[in-house]
């Protein structure tokens, strides 16, 4: 069983995968940097506010005996706007590496017609033809 488990764990579409998920995920920190660090505050100087702070509050705390804040419930969705922005930038990009990998591959030769030769009929007459002698 650890044989099978070693050939298993070393094919090289296990590899390939290993490696892909490792890229992806340093890939995915640059991503969030950009976004958070241009796109976030570009798209914050046109709504004139911080882009993640962006969030509407559905109920409103009240104030402990130290005169703080406590309770509050908000709606997020600058945040999570944030991430729909990471995650089509991210899409985008693996779409542009799969397109450019497909494109760099060998284009396939159609395999060579098969010779013509006798049909399937023709054959059975044949061998119906020799059996009778």
């Amino acid at each position: 069983m650890l044989k099978e488990f070693k050939e298993f764990a070393m094919k090289g579409n296990l590899i390939d995968i290993a490696v892909g998920f490792v890229m992806g995920a340093a890939f995915k920190e640059v991503v969030t940097a950009f976004t958070g660090g241009i796109v976030s505050p570009l798209i914050g100087m046109i709504f004139d506010s911080d882009f993640k702070a962006l969030k509407y509050q559905l109920k409103e705390g009240t104030l402990n005996d130290a005169g703080e804040m406590v309770g509050d419930v908000f709606l997020e969705y600058g945040t999570f706007l944030t991430n729909v922005i990471d995650f089509i930038i991210v899409a985008f990009v693996m779409f542009l590496v799969v397109k450019g990998v497909n494109n760099m591959k060998k284009k396939e030769e159609p395999a060579p017609a098969a010779p013509a030769g006798p049909s399937e009929v023709e054959l059975l007459i044949e061998i119906r033809d020799s059996l009778k002698k």
